[in-house]
């Protein structure tokens, strides 16, 4: 144990007479100025290390591609020249107007057969004839009372029908004396005084018929 610790003193001892001794020549060093320049050397050939670095390899260029085959283009001729007229004046129509068409062609139809002529008659056809003196029938006599009075006169024409008897069927006034009692009392008394042989027609057959005539109207004297 003894030993052992005199061996560590004289070893401590040593490392402090190194460090001293380290200390002087550092000290040493500065003053003289040899120190910093010898330091720097160590110093780059410490940290200073040279590293060659390979060359990138070279690349292939690309190889070289292919140009597809196209034709020219063919040449374009320039367009030709557009002469620009000017708008022409409107030209104005007139619509035209068909002719009328043609009258359609009606064919008329024939014409009936005319029918063969009646026989002639066998009689001549008569019409009614009075019986006496017509003048009878209505007359002075016979003057409506209020006419006679005012002193009214007048003519008036009738026409009557008369039957195949030969009498009066119909009276009718064809014009009017103008006073309407001397017109009414005339076909009064003529329907109911007249007497006819009767009209015959063309085969001798009585019918009837027509007859007309007029009474004046006059105030007596």
């Amino acid at each position: 144990m003894a030993y052992a610790d005199q061996q560590m003193s004289s070893n401590r001892i040593i490392a402090i007479v190194i460090v001293a001794l380290i200390h002087i020549a550092i000290g040493y060093a500065l003053v003289t100025g040899l120190a910093y320049s010898a330091i720097k050397k160590a110093v780059e050939r410490v940290t200073t290390v040279d590293i060659e670095e390979p060359p990138p390899p070279e690349e292939e260029p690309p190889p070289p591609q292919e140009q597809p085959d196209v034709a020219p283009p063919p040449p374009v001729a320039p367009p030709p020249p557009i002469n620009i007229a000017p708008a022409p004046p409107p030209i104005q129509t007139q619509p035209t107007i068909p002719p009328p068409a043609p009258p359609a062609l009606r064919v008329p139809p024939p014409a009936p057969v005319a029918p063969p002529p009646p026989p002639p008659p066998r009689f001549q056809p008569k019409s009614p004839t009075p019986r006496g003196n017509p003048g009878n029938w209505a007359n002075a006599n016979d003057y409506p009372s209020r006419a006679l009075r005012e002193e009214r006169e007048g003519v008036t024409r009738f026409t009557v029908t008369v039957d195949a008897n030969g009498r009066v069927s119909n009276c009718q006034v064809t014009g009017s004396s103008g006073h309407s009692d001397l017109d009414s009392t005339t076909c009064s008394l003529i329907s109911r005084r007249a007497r006819f042989n009767p009209a015959t027609d063309g085969d001798g057959n009585e019918t009837s018929g027509t007859w007309s005539s007029s009474v004046r109207w006059e105030i007596p004297q």
